[in-house]
């Protein structure tokens, strides 16, 4: 059903409940009015309850988008086609776009959007990336659909990396970081640094174990394969890679995920361990003074593996 004809059918039914629930109490039913009230407010609640789908684009980006009944925000569009499509089938107008970096598989369809939708856009205080009307920095926050997101400053994979953190959100704190941290890895160091992305890393691994992660990529095999190479023996990493394809095979995506696993399975949130330590150390062929050394190390071997 269209969504303006669901609203149309809603709106009908909850004129026609109210004026049933005016004759209950006119009639004295109060048991009755109670029943009535309360499925309206459930059914009210539902509609207007933050919803999150995946929208594919490419090989394999996500572009997240998160709606409710009075509309839709998108993450990192690259692709306006899929997203566009997307907003048609849920009938949803695009209120807003959330930006985390500046490369082009996350911003390409910014300006298609704009011109069809007008909505706000907020990301990274960089001038490269064209349409941004909000730029965010380390201490700001985002109203999306009534949820908080505060940003967070992660660089590494770039310069201009932020993330989006909903720490209010119930029942899990929500958490959209581009590609900071995917599905058990991390996103590869192209402007930053090793000692940044380190960081950004530890920053987002000291969230609550519950976060639930919304990453920008469908890389969660391959990278759990690394992950199996650098902790052979570990039992999680394998019940991960052999739960995740199975979802891959029934066509579904990997991911969100949540932080408890990945400080469980992902060798980057894991670099103070000892089986990680010792891969990092074998393939090095020396010491390693720290785990920020460690981290180094097993991105620079996950380059080339």
């Amino acid at each position: 059903m269209a969504f303006s004809r669901l609203i149309t059918s809603y709106t009908l039914a909850k004129d026609l409940l109210l004026r049933g629930t005016d004759n209950l109490v006119n009639c004295g039913d109060t048991m009755g009015y109670n029943r009535a009230s309360q499925s309206l407010q459930a059914r009210y609640s539902s509609e207007n309850m933050l919803k999150i789908e995946p929208v594919a684009a490419f090989s394999d980006n996500y572009i997240w988008l998160l709606h409710d009944a009075t509309g839709a925000w998108v993450v990192d569009p690259g692709d306006a086609a899929v997203v566009i499509e997307a907003l048609e089938t849920l009938s949803r107008p695009l209120l807003g776009i959330l930006i985390t970096h500046h490369h082009f598989d996350h911003t390409g369809g910014v300006e298609e959007l704009i011109a069809r939708y007008q909505p706000r856009v907020a990301g990274p205080a960089n001038h490269a990336i064209k349409g941004i009307q909000t730029t965010l920095g380390k201490g700001d926050s985002v109203d999306v659909l009534g949820v908080r997101f505060d940003v967070l400053e992660v660089p590494g994979h770039t310069l201009d990396h932020i993330a989006y953190y909903a720490p209010d959100h119930q029942p899990e704190p929500l958490l959209f970081c581009g590609d900071t941290l995917f599905a058990g890895g991390c996103g590869r160091i192209f402007e930053g640094t090793a000692t940044m992305m380190f960081a950004s890393l530890q920053q987002l691994a000291r969230l609550p174990a519950n976060t639930r992660i919304y990453c920008a990529h469908e890389y969660t095999l391959a990278n759990l394969d690394f992950a199996a190479a650098v902790e052979p023996e570990a039992q999680a990493i394998r019940q991960r890679i052999d739960r995740d394809r199975t979802r891959r095979a029934q066509g579904l995506p990997t991911v969100p995920s949540q932080l408890a696993e990945e400080l469980q399975t992902n060798p980057f949130l894991r670099c103070d361990q000892p089986g990680v330590e010792a891969a990092a150390v074998s393939h090095a062929r020396q010491a390693l003074p720290d785990a920020e050394a460690v981290f180094a190390k097993i991105r620079e071997w996950k380059n080339h593996f």
